[in-house]
C-alpha cells in the first residue's frame, strides 16, 4: 500500500472509534439520568410510606395484645377439637 493512503485511512478509522465512544457516553448519560430519575421516584414513594405508617406505631400494642389472646382462645379450640377427634377415632 501506498504510504498516502495509510494516513488518510488511519485518520477515517480513528474518527469513526471516536464518534462511536461519543454515541455510546451519550447513551450511557442518559440512561444514568433516566435512573436518577426513577429512584428519586422511589425514595419518594418510600418516604410517603415512612409517613403513613406513623399513625401505627402507637396501634401495634393494643393489635399485639388482641392477637395474643385470640391465638390462647384458638390454642384451647385446637386442643378440645384434637381431643374430639381421638374420641371418634379420626385421629
Amino acid at each position: 500500500m501506498d504510504a498516502s493512503i495509510l494516513l488518510p485511512a488511519t485518520l477515517i478509522i480513528v474518527g469513526l472509534v471516536v464518534v462511536v465512544l461519543v454515541i455510546y457516553l451519550v447513551l450511557i448519560i442518559i440512561a444514568l439520568r433516566r435512573a436518577g430519575t426513577h429512584l428519586e421516584n422511589l425514595a419518594g414513594g418510600l418516604q410517603k410510606i415512612v409517613e403513613d405508617s406513623q399513625p401505627l406505631a402507637g396501634k401495634l400494642g393494643t393489635i399485639n395484645g388482641a392477637l395474643s389472646q385470640l391465638h390462647g382462645g384458638l390454642s384451647s379450640v385446637d386442643g378440645h377439637l384434637v381431643a374430639i377427634a381421638k374420641v371418634l377415632k379420626l385421629v
